[in-house]
C-alpha cells in the first residue's frame, strides 16, 4: 500500500509539472498548484520497515476535489486554488481522453498531498490508478468551467453533453412527419408536439 501511495503521488506529480509548464506560459494565468513529492524509506531494523516522507504542510488544509459528490465546500469551488485543482483535473482528462482522472486534490494553498488517480479499467499506458472508474464519470457529468478552464482552451465537457440531447430533442420536434418517429411515437403525442411550437 505505501509503494502504491508513493507510485500514484508521484505519477500525479508529473501530470502536473506538465500541467504547470502549459499553464504558466499564458499571461495572467498566475500561480499553478503542486503536487508536493512523497519519498519511499525503506527502515529494515523497525517493526513497520516502509514508511512514507514528505514535506510538512502549515496552515489550512482544504479538500479541493472529493470523491463522493456528496460534499460542498466553497473554498473548493471559489477559492483561486480550487479553481485551478478542478482545471487541472479538466485538463489530464482531456490529455488522456477521458481515461485518467486525478482525485482528492487536497493541501495548504497551492501545495497538494494524498492524491488519488482513477483510471478505467484497463489503465491507461501501463498505469492502474487506485480510485474507482466512477470518479471519471462522475466528473464528467458534475465539472463546471472557470476561468481558467476558458485561458487553457479545454473543451466544456457539459456543452458537448447538451449538443448531444439538443440534436436529439430537435430532431423530433422539426422532422413529426419522418418515418421513425411515425413508428415509435402516437399520433396523439405528434400533433401536442407540433401544436408546442406555434405557442412560443
Amino acid at each position: 500500500f505505501v509503494i502504491q501511495e508513493c507510485y500514484v503521488q508521484n505519477t500525479a506529480r508529473e501530470y502536473a509539472k506538465i500541467y504547470a509548464a502549459e499553464a504558466e506560459s499564458l499571461e495572467g494565468f498566475g500561480e499553478v498548484p503542486e503536487i508536493i513529492p512523497i519519498f519511499l524509506v525503506h527502515r529494515p531494523a523497525n517493526n513497520i520497515p516502509y514508511a512514507t516522507v514528505e514535506e510538512e504542510l502549515v496552515g489550512e488544509f482544504v479538500k479541493y476535489s472529493i470523491r463522493d459528490g456528496k460534499e460542498v465546500n466553497f473554498l473548493r469551488r471559489d477559492s483561486e486554488a480550487g479553481q485551478k485543482c478542478c482545471t487541472f483535473q479538466h485538463w489530464i482528462y482531456e490529455k488522456t481522453n477521458g481515461n485518467l482522472l486525478v482525485t482528492d486534490l487536497q493541501g495548504v494553498g497551492m501545495k497538494l498531498t494524498d492524491v488519488g488517480i482513477a483510471t478505467l479499467a484497463k489503465g491507461y499506458k501501463g498505469f492502474k490508478g487506485n480510485c474507482s472508474v466512477s470518479f471519471i464519470e462522475q466528473f464528467r457529468a458534475l465539472h463546471q468551467c472557470n476561468k481558467y478552464c476558458e485561458m487553457l482552451g479545454l473543451k466544456s465537457l457539459r456543452t458537448t453533453h447538451q449538443k448531444q440531447r439538443k440534436a436529439t430533442s430537435m430532431k423530433s420536434k422539426h422532422l413529426p412527419n419522418s418515418s421513425t418517429i411515425k413508428k415509435t411515437v402516437p399520433k396523439k403525442t405528434r400533433e401536442t408536439r407540433d401544436f408546442i411550437p406555434s405557442e412560443h
